[in-house]
């Protein structure tokens, strides 16, 4: 018998066959068959959720809201007696843990909140500590001023003294 022969004969085989001759298994099954799970008000879905009441992925969160707290209470110290590390720290701090709240089972929205919340509060302070360095290394809006008017009069002083070499200098730029 040839392979062809053989490979036909399976093939008329299997198409004779009824597909009602195998039980349907579990898998197939509908889950509406099953019984509907008794439901439950919001305490006790609190109690006994994966990040519910009785597990430290609550009682973390609620706890980190005292960091955010702490650095919005910041907001009215002045920018100099700030930490710019410290701010560093809460902004990476924050930005890391969010992302990684997404990442782990059971996902923690509670805990990516406080920790997006945490990093909006350093990146605030990172900024008014920024700006207030920036301040102090140009001086007072006024004191640029000054200076800035300085360098424009002693400009217009040296092209009143030379102006044959003022041109040739504008002209070469």
């Amino acid at each position: 018998m040839s392979s062809r022969a053989g490979l036909r004969l399976l093939q008329v085989s299997r198409a004779t066959r009824t597909p009602f001759k195998r039980s349907i298994g579990r898998r197939y099954q509908s889950t509406n068959t099953l019984p509907a799970p008794p439901t439950q008000n919001l305490a006790q879905r609190l109690w006994n959720s994966p990040v519910g009441v009785k597990t430290v992925h609550f009682w973390a969160p609620v706890m980190k809201w005292a960091l955010v707290l702490a650095g919005v209470s910041d907001f009215w110290r002045p920018a100099e007696k700030l930490s710019l590390t410290q701010n560093l720290a809460l902004t990476a701090t924050g930005a890391i843990w969010t992302r990684w709240c997404f990442i782990i089972k059971p996902k923690n929205i509670l805990l990516a909140a406080v920790n997006f919340f945490l990093g909006c509060v350093g990146v605030t302070q990172v900024t008014r500590i920024l700006l207030y360095q920036q301040s102090v290394k140009n001086g007072t809006l006024s004191e640029v001023a000054e200076r800035d008017a300085k360098d424009v009069t002693d400009t217009a002083k040296g092209i009143a003294k030379d102006a044959p070499g003022a041109v040739k200098n504008a002209a070469d730029t």
